[in-house]
């Protein structure tokens, strides 16, 4: 759109046209890229099938190659036979020129070897830098061979024979194998090397082939399906799996080779020589097998590694296969990045920035990272003490630049692997990928880059800048490390041009007499640590505005200029040129070259053509090697008749196009010429074959090595390219084309707003760093921006001294005053928005009242500022509260501090003292508040001084001498008053605002101009910067989440840091490890959660229990932490619970784990016994199928569960229920699942419960409030015995080895009790020894029994003490952690420890009974393993070697833990906190939740698998909608969340990316849902607002106040023709608000038209309540007539009011027992499901009118919902899910 304001025009960003060869056909532009990753891949890549290997054309094959079909496959395979293997072969890709690029880690071949024959695989694997390994495999080779570049494998299948034969012919009777190859691994092992991408593959005869597939996936062929759900195994995908005959196994008819094999685990990355300890660098055993893969058909149990390998009589002692991570998305940039696996999705751009997330749990426990179904992720590591010390160096790092050019638009190249443009940005080089938007820089030019170049490879970059002299920088481009510096005798380089190789560098400009020089480098040593060398130097005097080296022959180039093209060639050390005959053609001016390129390959010199274009239009074609003319051809524009555009191009006499730039490719060539068009023209010129209109003239073209994107710039700054296939033009960036004078910010959109020298006004998207907006004035230029802080509006002041208000929404001109009579150079409101403030040229101060529509001029005082003072952000500056403004004047040496509202003078300070240096009085130059509860004001002044005065007083606090040598135009300190920001020249400055010491700034370059103006971003956690282009650059410290100065750090130590995204992934530490960190003294990060209630530090909500208040106990993180105590479904009248063989509904599944708990999960790997408890039910779950068992019966939440050692019999105990005195404990029968015994004696919360180990004895401990501790007689459960404690104690464990001893940990103590039985009476006997000095202080909160007579404690400090049991005494202990020891387990020789900070680690206690004769060694005691989880560990149940287990963590996650493989592999996992949400795909194959974690997550319904998770940090997800079946295609699912800070995302479900974020609402939504064509979002808010949308563009059309004051609490859409009504529309829907009122409305969204239809309104009385809240209004449409509708709210009475849309009248009440908190419809039958505060849930038969009430929830029902077929439904009490199967009736 386009709209036209006088004199100043504004518009949105609209991308190039694009016209096919038909004519004017438009295609639709768009700005954002189509494919958003390279997700194509995953999760993995029919190879044969992707390159159509049938078709030939993008593959090659030799000799005897055929397709037959295969009696055991019943399918075509290829086969390749021959008696030369290289005679005879398939070859991908067909060329070797180009690269497959298949970044997958695993290749799997699934091929067949001919009898008696040999064979042999080729592949071409790349690395990360390139260098390209031919690895082979083939029976051919006797042994294993190995060079920098080839690595050779000797291949044996089903050998049998001693090993001396492994090698040979094929037996006879050779099965299909399932070769399974690991690339990465093979280059780490072999050769060191990072694993970067597939190049080719060659498949030689002789041998039969059904495929190809690329996967980071590693996939167990012999299973597949639902039986291996919930354990680390990856199910093989039907497409790629080996068909097996019912009853037979896959192992007795096919082959599985896997190499390397598990022996050969190497560490994720190249090994480097370090000084670290031994312990740092213990990884496991080196590789030392025999380098073959051996094939083997041996099937193995799942106790086993399910990967076949070579036999092994040691293979049972493997752990499980690596874990399967589920995809979860990166928000971190808004740009949707969806990371690729394992191997780097761009490896050639940023290895420094990538790390397995094997190691995410150790090394990025604070940072979040992202992860699509990915091992290797890209994250931002920082230290973990960073964020109590200042200033990591360095403390920002670039994050992202808007800007194009600079020195010149010509500058922009594609990468050899087409996935990224590198282009200059003034003093900084870009590399943009273009599918996601990524960017990196290369920093270190300190003025404009004037030239680029890159080699053949992509190895080398050379770019030059344009000061004088001209200095040029080699980089690495992999790395970006510079590799050299060198001064060049050009003065200024225009040109730069490789070699293909990288050997030669060529650099064209002008020498300092202004004649034109060509400079030859040598730069094939530059990467070897050699240095440039100048091969020749040669002077012309002929003009050239192009210089290409040749890609056939390094030693040759052209030249092209005015008048004349020119063949050069190196020979010696002289560079020489001639002359091509042009004839009639000498005259042109021609202005670029290209060669052109053979499609099948790199021609012969010989045929080598070269193509010059012309600034009139002419293209030549020229013969290289007779350097003759062979065609000349001119494009002329033709219009038609009466229309401004050019219909098509032909060849003729009189004026042309003028052509800037061409580029060509194989089949065609591209050309930009000054009219702004891209013109797509075959090779003839016969016609024209697409073309792309600018907006400004083209100043470069760029075809991709592909040939399929065309990449343009123009003079205005845009960049872009044009997809050719899809004729969809992307905008890359765009850029002011002049010095940017100001900048502001905006927090509820995330804009940014610029102003510039160029006239422009832009706004920007800070997420995306797209342009939104831009205003363009002609007549006079804008000189400072600000926003309005709550409206969509911002304010702009202008040269001619007007301000103006434009409408972000609208994109037009609001209001204009033109109270000023110089040009405005302040601009800044109050932060209520109550308040706008204005300065002149000419000294004048404006007040304006933005409350008012009109925002009127309030005061005008005149001579109050200092007229000379620059447009700056900080010539006007207003205190964080309001209440102050202040500036500079009315002189440049004083500075006025005035009331806000009154304009009342209050202070005015001089600060004209003299300065030595420049013998003149200091003047002020910027003014800056901080935060209002400091009182400070910060003055830059013109003596290179900052001053930090008393904002009451004027008297001055401090002064930062000496900050900058030039004033400084703009400064601003941090919120919470720790970082300084200062614009320093060309630099910009951080200074350490809280350290009195000053210890001096840290400066950063890239602008190669001065900054004008900086800032912070709305969150604090960037900085904004702005001169010749505007800079985003990330804050790598720690800014105490959002702490407002002064005040107490929140319980967030460590955690996110600054410099992290806005929206990020999912966190690390809820994803499995792969492989186990390195053992270090050193603290890994903690995982803060600052924007959620901190308990533990873990992110778990904590709502205490009502009543009397509790003892603090200090060990808090092993207590347990009840959920709020709601009134049990018993005990109101009018409930209705079924009888078990007449029940509407059965539990199916529960969604969750009680991590509030402690000891509250067990598992019997013999047995195969897998319990836990999610609230106030016991969950048995089958770990093979995923099927569960509820046990019910709990009143209250369950603490604690204890397994007997024989496994047949289960205790769990529950907290206290507000109907009874006791907390209960309930005996069950492992084997039925039915409670045998009911008992109680703790008045408080049991604590803990143990077994005997003759199972005779139950023990049972009450909390630091009750102090109990009871013993059970198991026979009949009665009482034996109970002990009231003196002080609060932890843990209670029997003695494996003597059943009479038991003992208890506490508060400095360790108790003994010997059990003492008389008859049927037992004594207990007390010993209570005091914890040595030496342990440390703290509480012991953790205790096991290791081998005789060891007891091993863990304490609150992090310690772990070891006392002999014997002698009562404590002879060891060591610092095992940060943290308190909640939970030990020990075997014989190992030990196994959890702590408060999330670290599982795995120690060697071997020798520790050896120490109890010898003495004291904790030196002896080594860590062996350690994963971090997610949160403290409350629970752990692992087999008897103590190799692998199951761990519970207070985030509600159960872990699979593997020591042997290093691994951790998420079971259970739910919400951490409240679940608001629950919706369903169309299909109903998949659901999705979202909660106040600001989650959103995708399940799978038949399983409850996770399988996508959103994640937005520091907001709560509120609302959600699925769009509808009929929006589109399935892979166009999308989701539509609302947040807490009124922000709106949708999300694509197919694509695993956020499409679009808006901003419709000023405060939090509460509802959201799509419109029944997918096209329209509605959503409301609690303010009652409700907001109409696009879904499509993000733009709200209409807002409906009707319920304003009260929050909406549910909107519901149905189709429905509305004429029966009365009015027009296709779709009804409803909204309903919580002072009880309900709007009904007619709407047909395309036509733009909303009708109210009716409105009702609900009496309430003046108290009604439930559990303290308010019950929520709810209504909803009748799914089986749609004429009625449905509510339930607060009212006199508890009921459901059905009304009647067509009666107009209430047609039918239902009595409730309660007031609802839910309501859900089905759709299949006339049920009605509500939810109650009192934990229980009522389904209603709508058509007989009877009731059933179900239990089972331990919070208030706040959600329900049926599933579109009716045949589930989800219910969700805080974060607790239950789904419920409705049964027939």
């Amino acid at each position: 759109m386009t709209a036209e304001v006088a004199p100043l025009s504004g518009s949105r960003c609209q991308a190039p046209r694009c016209m096919s060869r038909a004519g004017r056909a438009d295609a639709k532009a768009g700005s954002s890229s189509g494919a958003m990753a390279r997700a194509w891949q995953h999760p993995f890549l029919n190879v044969f099938r992707h390159f159509r290997v049938d078709e030939w054309k993008r593959s090659a094959k030799q000799g005897d190659v055929a397709v037959v079909t295969d009696k055991t496959l019943k399918g075509a395979v290829y086969r390749i036979r021959g008696s030369v293997s290289a005679a005879n072969y398939i070859q991908l890709p067909k060329n070797s020129t180009q690269s497959l690029g298949l970044t997958g880690r695993y290749l799997y071949v699934l091929f067949r070897p001919l009898p008696n024959k040999h064979f042999v695989i080729h592949l071409d694997v790349s690395t990360e830098d390139n260098q390209v390994i031919r690895v082979s495999f083939s029976n051919l080779f006797k042994e294993f061979k190995s060079t920098a570049t080839r690595l050779q494998f000797p291949f044996v299948l089903e050998a049998r024979t001693p090993q001396r034969d492994l090698v040979g012919l094929v037996p006879h009777g050779a099965r299909w194998t399932f070769l399974q190859l690991d690339l990465q691994d093979i280059l780490l092992v072999y050769l060191n090397r990072r694993y970067g991408h597939l190049k080719s593959v060659r498949l030689c005869a002789s041998l039969l082939v059904r495929n190809l597939y690329t996967s980071d996936l590693c996939f167990e062929p012999a299973i597949s399906g639902a039986p291996w759900a919930k354990l680390p195994v990856t199910p093989m995908p039907r497409e790629m799996a080996f068909p097996v005959p019912k009853g037979e196994s896959w192992h007795d008819r096919y082959v599985h080779v896997r190499f390397p094999s598990d022996s050969l685990k190497v560490p994720s990355k190249p090994m480097e020589k370090s000084g670290s300890p031994p312990e740092a660098v213990l990884l496991g055993p080196g590789p030392h097998p025999l380098p073959c893969p051996v094939a083997s058909s041996k099937p193995v149990r799942f106790s086993v590694s399910p990967v076949v390998q070579t036999p092994s009589p040691t293979a049972s002692s493997q752990a499980p296969l690596a874990p399967r991570p589920f995809p979860e998305v990166s928000l971190s940039q808004e740009r949707s990045e969806a990371s690729n696996a394992d191997g780097p999705r761009f490896h050639s751009l940023e290895p420094w920035a990538r790390v397995k997330a094997s190691d995410v749990h150790t090394a990025a426990a604070g940072t979040h990272v992202l992860t699509h179904e990915s091992t290797e992720v890209p994250v931002a590591f920082e230290d973990a003490g960073s964020c109590k010390r200042f200033l990591p160096d360095p403390i920002l790092r670039l994050k992202g630049v808007i800007g194009f050019g600079g020195h010149s638009t010509r500058q922009a190249l594609w990468t050899p692997d087409g996935t990224a443009v590198v282009y200059p940005c003034h003093a900084v080089i870009v590399v943009l990928l273009v599918d996601t938007g990524e960017q990196r820089f290369f920093l270190g030019h300190t003025d404009k880059v004037s030239a680029l170049a890159l080699d053949g490879s992509g190895s080398l970059l050379a770019s030059a800048q344009a000061r004088t002299p001209s200095v040029i920088r080699l980089w690495d481009f992999q790395t970006g490390r510079c590799l050299c510096v060198f001064q060049s005798p050009v003065h200024v380089v225009c040109s730069l041009s490789f070699s293909d190789s990288g050997a030669l560098l060529c650099g064209v400009g002008k020498d300092r007499h202004g004649r034109t020089m060509v400079v030859a480098w040598g730069t094939g040593q530059v990467g070897l640590g050699g240095e440039v060398v100048v091969l020749a130097k040669a002077h012309t005097d002929f003009d050239v505005q192009a210089f290409r080296v040749t890609f056939f022959d390094e030693t040759r180039m052209a030249s092209c200029g005015q008048g004349s093209v020119r063949l050069w060639r190196l020979r010696g050390r002289a560079l020489r040129s001639c002359p091509v005959d042009l004839g009639e053609h000498h005259v042109l001016q021609f202005t670029d070259l290209a060669f052109k390129q053979a499609r099948d390959g790199c021609p012969e010199p010989s045929a080598a053509m070269l193509f010059v274009c012309s600034r009139s239009g002419h293209i030549l074609e020229i013969d290289c090697q007779c350097m003759v003319v062979r065609h000349a051809r001119r494009l002329l524009p033709t219009q038609t008749l009466g229309g401004p555009h050019p219909q098509k191009q032909t060849f003729s006499t009189g004026p042309g196009i003028a052509i800037s730039s061409l580029s060509l490719s194989p089949a065609m060539c591209a050309v930009g010429s000054a009219d702004g068009y891209l013109r797509l023209w075959p090779l003839d010129f016969s016609s024209v074959l697409l073309e792309a209109e600018h907006e400004g003239p083209v100043s470069s073209v760029c075809v991709s090595p592909d040939g399929l994107r065309v990449l343009s710039a123009t003079s205005s700054g845009h960049l872009g390219f044009l997809d050719t296939p899809s004729r969809v033009y992307h905008m890359l960036a765009r850029s002011h084309t002049a010095p940017v004078l100001a900048l502001a910010t905006e927090q509820r959109r995330g804009q940014l707003a610029t102003v510039s020298q160029d006239r422009t006004v832009r706004i920007w998207d800070l997420a995306t760093l797209q342009q939104l907006y831009d205003f363009t004035s002609s007549e006079e230029a804008p000189c400072t921006v600000t926003f309005h802080p709550t409206r969509p509006i911002f304010f702009c002041g202008f040269s001619s001294g007007a301000v103006r208000s434009f409408s972000l929404e609208a994109a037009e001109v609001l209001v204009e005053h033109t109270c000023h009579q110089g040009a405005i150079t302040g601009l800044t409101a109050t932060p209520d928005g109550r308040l706008l403030f204005s300065s002149c040229s000419r000294g004048s101060l404006a007040q304006y009242n933005c409350a008012d529509p009109q925002w009127h001029v309030l005061r005008v005082a005149a001579d109050m500022v200092w007229p000379d003072a620059p447009a700056s952000p900080s010539t006007l500056a207003v205190s964080r509260d309001g209440r102050l403004l202040a500036f500079v004047g009315p002189s440049r040496h004083t500075v006025t501090v005035m009331g806000s509202a009154s304009l009342d003078e209050l202070l005015r300070v001089d600060i004209g003292t003299l300065d030595l240096a420049s013998g003149r009085l200091d003047s002020a130059m910027a003014v800056c508040f901080g935060p209002a509860a400091l009182g400070h004001l910060l003055v830059s002044t013109s003596s290179n001084r900052v001053m930090v005065l008393d904002a009451a007083s004027g008297r001055i606090i401090r002064e930062l001498p000496g900050v900058h040598p030039e004033p400084c135009s703009s400064l601003m300190l941090s919120e919470d008053a720790r970082f300084l920001l200062m614009a320093a020249g060309r630099a910009v400055k951080v200074w350490d605002y809280t350290t009195q010491a000053n210890p001096g700034p840290q400066v950063y370059i890239g602008h190669s101009e001065p900054v004008q103006a900086v800032t912070f971003s709305p969150d604090q956690q960037q900085v904004l910067s702005a001169g010749d282009a505007i800079f985003l650059w990330d804050i790598l410290a720690t800014t105490e989440s959002d702490q407002r100065f002064p005040g107490p750090s929140p319980a967030c130590e460590a955690g996110l840091g600054t410099g992290q995204l806005e929206d990020a992934a999912s966190r690390a530490s809820e994803l499995p490890r792969q492989q186990v960190p390195k053992p270090s003294q050193a603290s890994p990060p903690r995982l803060g959660i600052c924007a959620r209630p901190p308990e533990g530090g873990d992110g778990t909500s904590d709502t205490k229990n009502s009543g009397a208040p509790r003892t603090t106990c200090p060990a808090s993180h092993k207590a347990f932490t009840p959920a709020r105590a709601s009134r049990g479904p018993h005990s109101a009248k009018g409930t209705s619970l079924p009888p078990a063989s007449s029940e509407w509904l059965r539990l199916k599944a529960v969604v969750g784990y009680s991590g509030n708990g402690r000891a509250n999960m067990v598992w019997r790997p013999d047995t195969g016994f897998f319990a836990y408890t999610c609230g106030r039910l016991v969950v048995v779950e089958d770990l093979h199928s995923g099927a569960q068992q509820h046990w019910p019966g709990h009143p209250a939440e369950i603490s604690t569960l204890a397994l007997s050692h024989s496994a047949q019999v289960l205790a769990s105990a529950s907290g206290r229920s507000s109907t009874t005195d006791h907390c209960q404990i309930r005996v069950w029968d492992v084997s039925g699942g039915l409670c045998q015994h009911l008992i109680s004696h703790h008045s408080t919360t049991v604590l803990a419960l143990a077994f005997s180990p003759d199972d005779r004895l139950l023990v049972t401990l009450g909390d630091h409030d009750g102090r109990t501790l009871a013993l059970w007689g198991t026979a009949t459960y009665d009482l034996v015995s109970s002990t009231r404690l003196p002080e609060p104690v932890h843990g209670v464990a029997f003695n494996p080895w003597d059943a009479g001893e038991l003992a208890c940990v506490g508060q400095g103590t360790v108790t003994f009790w010997l059990l003492q039985q008389r008859g049927a009476d037992i004594s207990l006997q007390v010993h209570r020894e005091q914890v040595p000095e030496t342990v440390g202080a703290g509480e012991l909160t953790s205790l096991c029994y290791g081998a005789p007579p060891l007891l091993y404690c863990g304490t609150s400090s992090g310690q772990v003490c070891v006392w002999d049991t014997r002698a009562g005494r404590c002879f060891l202990s060591w610092e095992a952690d940060d943290g308190g020891i909640g939970l030990l387990l020990c075997s014989s020789s190992r030990l196994v420890s959890g702590s408060s900070t999330g670290r599982l680690r795995l120690w060697a206690v071997g020798p520790v009974s050896e120490l109890r004769c010898k003495g004291s060694g904790a030196s002896s005691v080594f860590m062996e393993r350690e994963l971090v989880l997610d949160g403290a560990v409350v629970s752990a149940s692992f087999d008897g070697s103590v190799d692998m287990g199951v761990v519970g963590t207070r985030a509600g996650t159960l872990w699979f833990i593997s020591w042997a493989e290093g691994t951790s592999t998420r079971l259970i996992s739910g919400h951490r906190s409240k679940v608001n949400e629950v919706v369903f795909g169309p299909g109903e194959s998949h659901c999705a939740t979202c909660g106040e974690d600001g989650s959103v997550r995708v399940w799978a319904l038949a399983s409850m698998e996770l399988v996508i998770q959103f994640q937005v940090l520091n907001q709560s997800c509120l609302c959600l909608a699925w769009s509808p079946r009929c929006c589109g295609r399935p892979e166009q699912q999308r989701l539509a969340a609302g947040y807490g800070d009124g922000s709106l995302r949708i999300f694509s479900v197919s694509r695993t990316a956020m499409e679009l974020k808006m901003h419709p609402h000023p405060v939090a939504l509460t509802t959201v849902t799509f419109s029944t064509d997918g096209q329209t979002v509605l959503s409301g808010d609690k303010d009652g607002l409700v907001a109409v949308s696009h879904s499509r563009t993000g733009m709200t059309f209409r807002v409906l106040s009707d319920h304003q004051g009260a929050a909406i609490s549910t909107i519901c859409v149905t189709r429905k023709e509305c004429e029966d009504l009365g009015v027009e529309g296709t779709d009804l829907w409803l909204a309903a608000s919580g002072d009880q009122r309900v709007s009904v409305w007619a709407s047909d969204w395309l036509r733009n038209r909303c009708e109210l239809v009716d409105w009702l309104s609900f009496p309430m009385p003046a108290t009604t309540e439930t559990q303290g809240h308010l019950p929520p209004s709810l209504a909803a449409f009748c799914p089986w007539d749609g004429a009625l509708l449905m509510y339930v709210g607060p009212g006199f009475n508890k009921e459901v009011i059905i009304y009647d849309l067509s009666q107009k009248q209430v047609v039918e009440k239902i009595p409730l027992p309660f007031f609802a908190m839910s309501l859900s419809l089905s759709p299949g039958t006339r049920l009605l499901a509500l939810g109650f505060a009192e934990c229980m849930l009522r389904l209603v038969d709508c058509a007989t009118g009877t009731a059933q009430d179900f239990a089972g929830h331990n919070n208030a029902v706040h959600l329900c919902r049926f599933t579109p077929s009716a045949r589930l439904l989800f219910t969700a009490a805080c974060n607790e899910i239950l789904v419920w199967e409705v049964s027939g009736r």
